[in-house]
C-alpha cells in the first residue's frame, strides 16, 4: 500500500507537473489541485471560485458558496513544498484563520468600495457583502489547506459566533486529510455516521449483500445531510435540481402542507453501505461509508424545505432501503447497478450514468497502446497516461519495484498525466462550449458525459485512434494557452480571469476555423507535442482580444466571473472582428478530414474485430458449455435464432475449430447477452 510519504512525493511532483505544462507558479498549481479535490468529495461546491487578495491582515486565496446550504467558505493555505512532510503548527493555523476573519469582516464593512472593478477579489468582497445583506449566510466556514501535517488536537478547533447568532466553523485540511481521501477512493477508507433508527432486516440468500429497511425522520434527515452534504451523493447519478421539475416542487409543496403525507406520497430513499452496527434493541446505531443512490431530490428538498424556507419538517418521515455490500472491492459496480435500476422517479439519460461509458475503455486502451514520438533529441518514447479514476496513476505504482516503478515514471511521466476532468474542458472549449467550462469542472463534465454519450449512441465506432491522438492534441493547445497567457504582458498587470481567457480564446479559434468551413490540421501538435509556431502567434493575438471583451462585460454584469458563464457573453466574444489569418499547412480541407476519419474507422473496425476473435478463443470451453446449457432452456429459445443455436453448439462441442469473424462476433454477442441477462459463468 502506498505510504503518506509516498502519497506527499506524488503530490509535489503533480504540483511540479502543472507548474511547468501549465506556466503557473506552485502556489497557485498547489491550491487549484487541492480544491478541485475537495470539489469531488463534497468538502466544496462547484460554485468556487480562486481569488486571491492579500493585504496588511487580510489574506485569502478563494471562496466558495453553497447556495443550497447557505454556506459561505473563504480559502487560505500554508504551502510548504518541501521534500519531507512538514508539520503545520498552531501559530500557522492561528495566523491565517486571523487574517481570512479579517477579511471576513471588512467584506461585510463594504471592502469592495475601496477595490478596483474587474479583479476577482472584488467580486469575492462584494458577493460576500451581498449574501450577508440579503441574509444568505447560515454559517461561514474558514478553510485552511496545507501540505504539511498537523497535529491531531490543533484540528479540533472550537467553533465561534458574530453577533451572537452567525457561526463561524474552522476546517483544516492537510496532507495527512488527502491522503485519506486517496485511500479512501483506492483502498476502501471509510467515513462513518452515528445514528439511532429502527430498522427491520431483510431475510436474503444472496452472498453479495443484506437489507434493512428503515424510517428517518425529517429532523435526522436534515442534520445528516447539513453535516455531509455532497458526500453523501458522491455516487449519485445527478445532482440536485433544486425546485424546477415537477417531482421538486411537489416534494416542496408536500412539506409545506401535506407533510404528514410525505411517506405516502414518496418512494423514498436507496441507499447503500459497506457495514451497519446495530443494538440489542434492532436499531441501526452507525453507518459506514453511507451512499444516496436513489432519493439524493427527496434529500435536498427536505433539507432546503428547512434550512431555506424555514418549514417544519418533523412530521416527515422518509423510507429507506439500505443496502450493505458484502465485499468492499465490488462497492462501486453494485452502487452503479443500484443506481441504474433504482433511478426511475425522474427520467435519467444515458449520460447520467458516463462513469460506465465504454468511452473511458477506449481512451484507457489507447492511452497504453499508443507510443508518443520521440521528441527534442530524446530517444525514449512514452504513453499520455489518461486516469479515468482518482488516484489510478499512483495506485498502479503501488506493488512495483523500486525498478519498476522507475520504468513507469519514465514511461508514463508525470507532465502527461491527464484525467477526465481536464480532457472535459478542453474538449468543450473547441466544441465551443467556453460558458460552460467557465461554470466550473463538474458542469463541463456533465455536459462532455452528454456529448460523448450522444456521439456514441450515433457512432460506436466515434473513439478511433485519430480521436485519441487529435484530444490529447487540444490537451496539448489548452496547457500551451494557459502558459502564454500567465507569461503575457497585459495578463501581468491583473492576474485575473486566466481560466475564462483561456476559454474563450481557444473557442473563438474554434469558431473562426469552422466558419471558414475548415479544420485545424491536430497531427502538426501531436507529431511534434506541442504548438506550431504560427498557431502559437495566432492564438497570442486572440487572447488578448478575448481578456479585453470578457473583463469589460456591458453595463449590469459587473461579476466578470458571472459574465462569463452565460451565452450572452460567448455570442459577443464571437462577433470579434479579429484580422487574423491561419496558414494553409495549418488547416485541411472537409474531404480530408472525412477521408482521415473514414480511415480511423476502418482501423477500429478490425482493431475490435481482432479482439472479439481473441476473446472467443481464449475463453475456457467449460464456460461455453455453461452458455450452450442456458440457452438450451426451453424458456431461451425464443431469444436465439436457430442459426445463433447452432453456431454456438458447434464451436462448444469443437466441430468448428477456428471461427470466422462473423461467428466470432455472433458467439461474443450471446456470451454478452447472457452475461447481461445476469448469468454468472
Amino acid at each position: 500500500m502506498i505510504t503518506l510519504q509516498e502519497f506527499h512525493q506524488d503530490f509535489l511532483q503533480s504540483i511540479l507537473s502543472d507548474t511547468q505544462s501549465r506556466g503557473i507558479p506552485k502556489p497557485q498549481a498547489f491550491f487549484e489541485n487541492v480544491c478541485e479535490e475537495l470539489i469531488t468529495t463534497g468538502d466544496l461546491s462547484n460554485n468556487y471560485t480562486e481569488a486571491e487578495y492579500t493585504k496588511k491582515s487580510m489574506e485569502v486565496y478563494g471562496y466558495d458558496y453553497d447556495e443550497e446550504r447557505e454556506i459561505l467558505t473563504l480559502l487560505a493555505h500554508q504551502f510548504f513544498q518541501e521534500e519531507e512532510i512538514q508539520t503545520l503548527t498552531k501559530s500557522h493555523i492561528d495566523t491565517k484563520f486571523k487574517r481570512l476573519k479579517t477579511f471576513f469582516i471588512k467584506s461585510s464593512q463594504a471592502l469592495y468600495e475601496n477595490m478596483e472593478q474587474g479583479f476577482e477579489h472584488y467580486s469575492m468582497a462584494f458577493n460576500i457583502y451581498n449574501y450577508l445583506n440579503k441574509n444568505a449566510i447560515k454559517k461561514v466556514r474558514l478553510m485552511l489547506i496545507s501540505d504539511g501535517k498537523a497535529t491531531r488536537n490543533l484540528l479540533d478547533i472550537d467553533t465561534e459566533y458574530i453577533n451572537t447568532n452567525l457561526e463561524i466553523e474552522f476546517r483544516v485540511v492537510d496532507i495527512e486529510y488527502l491522503y485519506k481521501v486517496y485511500l479512501s477512493d483506492n483502498t476502501g477508507g471509510d467515513f462513518e455516521i452515528d445514528v439511532n433508527i429502527p430498522t427491520l432486516q431483510v431475510d436474503s440468500i444472496s452472498n453479495e449483500y443484506k437489507s434493512f429497511l428503515t424510517i428517518l425522520d425529517g429532523n435526522k434527515l436534515v442534520d445528516i445531510y447539513h453535516k455531509y452534504g455532497q458526500k453523501l451523493l458522491e455516487q449519485n447519478v445527478r445532482t440536485f435540481l433544486q425546485f424546477r421539475g415537477n417531482v421538486n416542487k411537489g416534494l416542496r409543496n408536500t412539506i409545506e402542507y401535506n407533510p404528514e403525507m410525505f411517506f405516502a406520497y414518496n418512494n423514498g430513499i436507496t441507499a447503500t453501505a459497506t457495514d451497519v452496527e446495530v443494538d440489542d434493541k434492532n436499531n441501526i446505531t452507525k453507518i459506514v461509508n453511507f451512499q444516496i443512490v436513489n432519493g439524493g431530490q427527496t434529500t435536498s428538498a427536505i433539507y432546503a424545505a428547512n434550512k431555506t424556507s424555514n418549514l417544519d419538517v418533523s412530521s416527515v418521515y422518509v423510507q429507506m432501503k439500505l443496502s450493505v455490500v458484502k465485499d468492499k472491492e465490488k462497492q462501486n459496480e453494485f452502487v452503479s447497478n443500484v443506481s441504474e435500476y433504482a433511478n426511475t422517479q425522474n427520467k435519467i439519460n444515458k449520460s447520467d450514468f458516463f462513469s460506465n461509458s465504454p468511452f473511458h475503455k477506449e481512451f484507457k486502451n489507447y492511452s497504453k497502446r499508443i507510443w508518443v514520438a520521440a521528441v527534442g533529441g530524446s530517444q525514449r518514447r512514452t504513453h499520455w497516461f489518461y486516469e479515468r479514476v482518482r488516484g489510478e496513476y499512483l495506485n498502479e505504482q503501488a506493488y512495483l519495484t523500486k525498478s519498476q516503478k522507475k520504468q513507469f515514471q519514465l514511461e508514463n511521466p508525470k507532465l502527461q498525466l491527464i484525467d477526465k476532468t481536464f480532457l472535459s474542458k478542453s474538449e468543450n472549449v473547441w466544441l465551443q462550449k467556453p460558458d460552460i467550462v467557465s461554470k466550473g469542472a463538474q458542469y463541463s463534465f456533465a455536459d462532455f458525459a452528454k456529448t460523448i454519450t450522444d456521439k456514441l449512441e450515433e457512432d460506436n465506432l466515434a473513439i478511433t485512434e485519430q480521436y485519441f491522438k487529435d484530444s490529447i492534441s487540444r490537451v496539448i493547445m489548452f496547457k500551451e494557452v494557459e502558459k502564454l497567457i500567465s507569461k503575457s504582458e497585459w495578463y501581468q498587470l491583473h492576474k485575473a480571469y486566466r481560466a475564462q481567457t483561456v476559454a474563450y480564446t481557444i473557442a473563438y479559434l474554434a469558431h473562426h476555423i469552422q466558419e471558414k468551413k475548415q479544420y485545424l490540421n491536430f497531427n502538426l501538435i501531436w507529431e511534434s507535442q506541442k504548438l506550431p509556431n504560427s498557431l502559437y502567434n495566432i492564438l497570442a493575438i486572440i487572447a488578448e482580444a478575448v481578456f479585453k471583451n470578457i473583463t469589460n462585460p456591458p453595463e449590469g454584469n459587473t461579476n466578470v466571473g458571472q459574465w462569463c458563464k452565460k451565452t450572452k457573453c460567448w455570442d459577443r466574444v464571437k462577433k470579434l472582428d479579429l484580422k487574423i489569418e491561419i496558414n494553409d499547412e495549418l488547416l485541411t480541407d472537409s474531404e480530408e478530414e472525412k477521408y482521415n476519419k473514414r480511415e480511423a474507422k476502418k482501423g477500429k473496425k478490425l482493431d475490435s474485430s481482432i479482439e472479439i476473435e481473441s476473446f472467443v478463443i481464449n475463453l475456457e470451453k467449460e464456460k461455453w458449455k455453461q452458455l450452450l446449457e442456458y440457452y438450451q432452456k426451453d424458456e431461451m429459445k425464443l431469444h436465439i435464432s436457430m442459426m445463433q443455436l447452432d453456431i454456438l453448439t458447434k464451436y462448444t462441442n469443437g466441430l468448428m475449430i477456428l471461427p470466422s469473424p462473423k461467428q466470432s462476433k455472433i458467439l461474443y454477442q450471446l456470451y454478452e447477452n447472457a452475461i447481461n441477462e445476469g448469468v454468472v459463468l
